[in-house]
């Protein structure tokens, strides 16, 4: 189990931060991700794995004026 902004997730073997974004069906333009309070960085969403236990944080910018 994993906790993604502060919720229990279904942790399953090979997750990626893109895969865990597609099954939230989290398609924003611009999104901050961290794991562990560790950002990682967009091109590194395919080949970053999340662990069993991992706390995932996913937080849509937006921008303003």
């Amino acid at each position: 189990m994993i906790k993604v902004n502060s919720k229990d997730f279904e942790w399953e073997e090979g997750l990626t931060v893109q895969v865990l974004l597609d099954k939230k069906k989290y398609t924003f333009p611009k999104i901050f991700v961290t794991i562990n309070g560790k950002h990682i960085d967009k091109e590194d969403f395919d080949t970053t794995l999340i662990n069993d236990g991992d706390d995932v944080k996913v937080v849509h910018l937006l921008a303003g004026g």
